[in-house]
């Protein structure tokens, strides 16, 4: 392996007959954080058997992820972008991170995960930020002549309770969990991406911005298709195997049966999921 401004590469020269290299590529696609019937997220538990497998394949140079991703949770991020790190000092891989429409908040935290990050022109990234978000009912629910009655045992067992009136403690507790997270955010961005940031403020302000613009800010390296980029790096005869999870039997189920009675609450948690998923990918739709 040979490094070169910063840019992995390897040499390319093999003799007649002899195998070709081997790129594992790794989709990461959807919300980050809880997976369930209904929801195709990503966790440490569904991406990480799929990780191993990538970095641990024979006569792999080097392993490939294609990351499409709003966010979601910041421990679930953290997470896989650890076992990315770890697997790659290992296996002495080198990672190259391929951002589609968006690689932003958690999304953008698996691609600092990888050496390289290429995006396409148009792409989302950045938002390194932490948001939280909710609703109040509290109007709604006296209208209706509803009275809330809650019993807690401890202070803050009712914290944030949309259905009470929004407490200053909360919020000021909400604020300095929110911090403490972007620091970690803030401090795993600066390590890993180092001298390539420029002393801009902006950047851990929770904007995001094109492809383009994001290399200006050093938030990734260059604009890069998949393909076209493993052809130049390891030859037009690499192969590049897909390591993806096949859908569960319950889901290939749902695809196309009827759902009875039993299964009502999963419809309802389905829906639920369908919403905050919209919400995270609707900020970035344009």
């Amino acid at each position: 392996m040979d490094q070169k401004d910063g840019l992995i590469t390897r040499s390319i020269s093999w003799a007649k007959g002899e195998r070709m290299p081997v790129v594992p590529v790794v989709p990461l696609r959807g919300v980050i954080g809880q997976v369930g019937a209904f929801r195709r997220g990503l966790s440490i538990d569904t991406v990480g058997p799929l990780l191993s497998k990538a970095f641990r394949m024979k006569r792999a140079e080097a392993v490939a992820l294609i990351i499409n991703s709003p966010g979601g949770s910041p421990v679930q991020s953290s997470l896989i972008a650890a076992r990315i790190r770890q697997l790659s000092s290992e296996c002495e891989l080198p990672v190259l991170a391929f951002c589609e429409d968006v690689a932003a908040s958690g999304g953008y935290w698996l691609a600092a995960a990888a050496d390289e990050i290429f995006v396409d022109r148009s792409s989302i990234v950045g938002s390194i930020g932490v948001i939280s978000s909710g609703f109040g009912f509290t109007e709604a629910i006296k209208k209706l002549g509803i009275q809330r009655r809650m019993h807690t045992a401890g202070d803050n067992k009712s914290f944030l309770d949309p259905f009470s009136p929004e407490r200053k403690k909360d919020v000021e507790r909400l604020k300095s969990i929110q911090g403490d997270m972007h620091d970690t955010f803030r401090s795993y961005v600066s390590e890993r991406r180092g001298d390539k940031l420029p002393d801009n403020p902006e950047i851990f302000s929770g904007a995001f911005w094109t492809g383009s613009k994001a290399i200006d800010m050093g938030l990734a390296d260059e604009i890069g298709e998949i393909r076209q980029v493993l052809n130049d790096r390891f030859g037009d005869k690499v192969r590049t195997p897909i390591i993806k999870t096949d859908r569960s039997w319950f889901a290939r189920r749902l695809g196309g049966a009827t759902v009875g009675p039993d299964d009502v609450s999963l419809w309802a948690d389905g829906v639920v999921a369908a919403v905050e998923d919209r919400f995270m990918w609707d900020r970035y739709r344009f």
